[in-house]
């Protein structure tokens, strides 16, 4: 995922800062405890799209 994409892309429900799970290929949520999917370099900011993390998934 490109620094600058990063740095733009918010969480659609708190509008928070996500961070990349470059080995699952997701955008976390610390706050919401979700994670998007990143499907061939398009990240699926859709609440629906979302799957719930448990804490030890969730990276600090």
């Amino acid at each position: 995922m490109n620094e600058a994409m990063l740095a733009i892309l918010a969480c659609p429900l708190c509008k928070g800062k996500l961070l990349f799970d470059q080995e699952k290929q997701r955008l976390i949520c610390r706050f919401d405890k979700l994670a998007y999917p990143v499907d061939h370099g398009i990240p699926i900011l859709l609440p629906a799209a979302a799957q719930s993390l448990h804490e030890g998934e969730i990276k600090s």
